[in-house]
């Protein structure tokens, strides 16, 4: 019975990592946005710690919130091509709604380039709160606190959001918080072997081209949008402008603007779209088979960081928590190499890769990753090595299993078995590309 109960919870814990079908897509068509897909709130179990047990440690990687798309061009060129076609009479009924939609989000979006938005601060202060609620014997009085954040302004106020929200829920707490290059070099790690890996022109370059060639199927959009086909001879590139008002459909949901664009197309375009650029981040930031582990090494510093903060917790006896601001291509990366349930598929089919990998489950705006550390109450129980310490994971606030380690306990892993793996990958080359 115990062995049933332990299989129904990893079932439960994994079903929300299937993989991502068409009509996933369609039904809830903000998630064709990707790594643009706002973070999504939603009830999830929470295990008790076991009798006896209670938190008092949290290790904890988290992207940023919800932003702007990185560059005010990124709307402005769109906008300006529509307007030339509204002023040319060249736009359809759908398309002039377009260009009035995108004059309703840009008073909002202008010079906001890779601005973190509003409601990505709300996203980092509400994960904060519910830390807090959920685990507060990590945050009692006398909680040992670190805060850093990469340098890039989205991070910092991400940063700043979260602690805010933590604050508020114990006034108590002192946070130090960080911004500072020297933290760069495990919080946004990326070795020149991986960087060369990635660059245009490498070994997985072309096939990805042909990938997003073959996905993006623009006659019917321009069609729809555009009523003169002499205006698009000459003015409008379509994969450009499919690929352009796709940017600024899916990240809408991250702005305060009630405007929607993703209405202009069809779900079955929003499918394939996702899939291209699902699968050109997997190949620069996950577990493609040609870069030998070489992508996921890249969280290998922040895994150490991870590591020996975590063993100073427990060697002291002291309880808090080390709160780290990235990126996804950092967080994607931690989350491969961590082994958590399906975020290291390896698959070197790009037709295929959607029934393994979704970026969209492991990074969206604000993903993030908790690492809850328990021990026994009663502190005359407490071993001085930390053989009793047990360890809970979390994607994005859910439970996940760790398929590398048994788990006769699931959610809770032993932290001697966690230690050994951790300090096994840590120290694990990966293998060279040639």
């Amino acid at each position: 019975m115990r062995k049933l109960i332990i299989g129904v919870a990893l079932l439960s814990a994994v079903a929300a990592f299937a993989q991502t079908s068409f009509d996933e897509i369609r039904e809830n068509p903000l998630k064709a946005g990707g790594i643009y897909l706002a973070y999504p709130v939603t009830e999830s179990a929470n295990t008790p710690a076991p009798k006896g047990y209670e938190p008092f440690y949290v290790s904890h990687y988290a992207r940023h919130g919800s932003r702007y798309l990185i560059s005010d061009n990124d709307y402005k060129w769109v906008m300006d091509l529509f307007d030339k076609a509204s002023a040319e009479g060249a736009l359809t009924p759908l398309g002039q709604s377009v260009d009035d939609r995108l004059h309703q989000l840009w008073p909002e979006a202008e010079g906001r380039g890779g601005d973190l938005s509003p409601l990505g601060a709300r996203q980092h202060k509400g994960i904060a709160k519910r830390m807090y609620r959920a685990y507060p014997q990590v945050f009692a009085d006398g909680a040992e606190m670190t805060a850093r954040s990469t340098v890039v302004l989205r991070c910092a106020l991400s940063m700043a959001a979260f602690c805010e929200g933590l604050k508020e829920e114990n006034p108590k707490l002192e946070i130090p918080k960080e911004s500072s290059n020297r933290w760069m070099n495990y919080l946004n790690f990326h070795s020149d072997e991986s960087n060369h890996f990635t660059r245009e022109g490498g070994d997985w370059y072309e096939e990805n081209r042909k990938f997003r060639e073959a996905m993006t199927q623009p006659d019917r959009l321009v069609s729809a949008l555009f009523s003169k086909p002499e205006f698009v001879l000459k003015n409008v590139n379509p994969d450009k402008v499919m690929w352009g008002l796709y940017w600024i459909a899916v990240d809408t949901q991250n702005m305060e603007t009630p405007v929607e664009l993703t209405d202009i197309f069809t779900p079955e375009e929003l499918f394939q779209l996702w899939q291209a650029h699902n699968y050109s981040f997997y190949v620069t930031n996950s577990n493609p088979p040609s870069a030998k582990g070489l992508l996921l090494s890249n969280a290998k510093p922040q895994l150490k960081n991870m590591l020996e903060s975590a063993q100073q917790k427990i060697r002291d006896g002291r309880h808090g928590a080390d709160l780290r601001f990235g990126h996804d291509g950092n967080l994607i990366p931690l989350a491969g190499l961590l082994n958590l349930h399906d975020c290291y598929g390896s698959e070197s089919d790009p037709y295929k890769l959607y029934q393994v990998y979704s970026d969209f489950k492991i990074a969206p705006m604000a993903g993030n990753i908790q690492i809850v550390f328990f021990r026994p109450k009663d502190a005359k129980k407490r071993s001085a090595d930390g053989s009793d310490v047990l360890v809970k994971f979390m994607l994005n606030e859910r439970e996940v299993a760790v398929d590398a380690l048994p788990a006769d306990n699931f959610p809770f892993y032993r932290w001697p078995d966690v230690e050994a793996y951790w300090t096994n990958l840590i120290h694990e080359a990966p293998t060279p590309v040639k």
